[in-house]
Formats: structure tokens, sequence, C-alpha cells
């Protein structure tokens, strides 16, 4: 059995604490007793990308915002989707969580950190929401809107949070809510929102693993 090693700590905005671990050549990162992301389990990640772009479609200038950078798959999976005159921009509340990408995790990550369509934003994604129109904005900072990871995240999903993610989509835009588990009060707020909600499930994995759902809510 190859032990798992401690490769950083990071403290949580509001409270708790991430680690980086690694066994072998697997990367997981810990809030506590819970596993936020593992480095073998993308599928549901990428596909959080690769269907906001397909729901988009082509256009031009693409703006989008990925709220958590995580281990970066769903950046890159946008990357590998968009034309060479979007712009990703990703959020990221945890400095370290960038570090580590740049650090430990570098050849996980690739070159889409350097990707000249790739914006760093070292802070809130709320705030990232209001600086501007985005054609998508995805979400995946928490194990969903009923598996909060950090206080003040609820503020996202409340109607309140959902109105002003509205507000900043262009017409035709698209959110895109990543989480662990289906959450009927939420598609409800969505719905009740003004948008027109579509809920996937999608695996842990290409090849099958653990059901998660995603909501892409499309700004008529």
């Amino acid at each position: 059995m190859i032990p798992r090693v401690l490769l950083g700590t990071a403290q949580v905005p509001g409270g708790g604490e991430l680690r980086l671990l690694q066994r072998g050549a697997e990367f997981s990162i810990m809030l506590g007793a819970n596993e936020l992301m593992n480095s073998r389990l993308s599928g549901s990640e990428e596909a959080l990308a690769e269907q906001a772009c397909d729901r988009i479609g082509a256009r031009p200038g693409v703006r989008m915002l990925i709220g958590g950078l995580g281990m970066g798959f769903t950046l890159r999976a946008a990357l590998a989707r968009l034309g060479p005159d979007a712009e990703v921009a990703v959020a990221e509340i945890v400095p370290a969580v960038v570090e580590w990408a740049r650090g430990p995790m570098a050849a996980l990550h690739g070159d889409s950190l350097s990707d000249p369509r790739t914006r760093i934003f070292e802070g809130d994604v709320a705030a990232a929401i209001a600086d501007g129109e985005w054609d998508a904005i995805l979400l995946d900072v928490d194990n969903g809107p009923d598996g909060i990871s950090r206080p003040g995240n609820d503020r996202l999903y409340g109607a309140s949070g959902l109105a002003r993610a509205r507000a900043a989509l262009r017409p035709g835009g698209v959110l895109a809510v990543w989480s662990s588990a289906p959450s009927k009060p939420f598609t409800r707020r969505l719905d009740e929102a003004g948008f027109v909600v579509d809920e996937v499930v999608a695996r842990a994995t290409r090849k099958g693993g653990a059901r998660h759902v995603i909501w892409f809510a499309t700004k008529a």
C-alpha cells in the first residue's frame, strides 16, 4: 500500500483547512474528512465545461467564468473547446490552490495556466460574476448547493445570487452548476429565477463511477 504524503495545507477564508495529498501519481484535495477532488476523477468536471460550451455554441469572443480552479479539469476542457479569441477567467479564493497548480501539480495542469486565453483571479467568484458580461458562468466551488464547503457560498445558490448571475449573463448565456447530488429545491430556484433549466447526470469518470449532477440554466 502506497502511503499518502501531505504536500501542503491552506486556510479557507471563513474557516476550514485544505490539504493537498499525493499517493503515487494520484493527488487529492481534502477539506476536513471530505475529499473535494481527486486527480483520478475528472469526468463530471470536464462535462461541466464541455456541455456548457456546446450550449452557448460558436460565437465570437466568448467570455467564460469558472468558479474554482481545483485540479484544472474544467479549465482544460474549456480551453480545448473554445476558439483562440475566447477569454476564460478562473476565480480561486484560496491562493495556495493556484500555487499548487504551478508547483506539485504542474504536470497535471499542463500549459493551461500559461494559455493566453486564461486569466486567474484570486478572489471570490461572487465578485468576479459582477465584473462584466459573461457567456457562461461555471460554478464548482462546493459539493453542490446542498453541500456548502465555505461559509458565504450559500449566497451563490439563493434567489439573490441566481438573479445576479442571470443579470451578468449575455442573452443565451449559461449558468452551469456542479453538484455531488441532486437538489429539487435548487432546481425550483433556478426555474423561479427565470432560467430554462436542464439537469444532467454526469459520471465521475469516463467509464462510470459516482453519479454527479450538473444544472445548465440558460438565459433565454
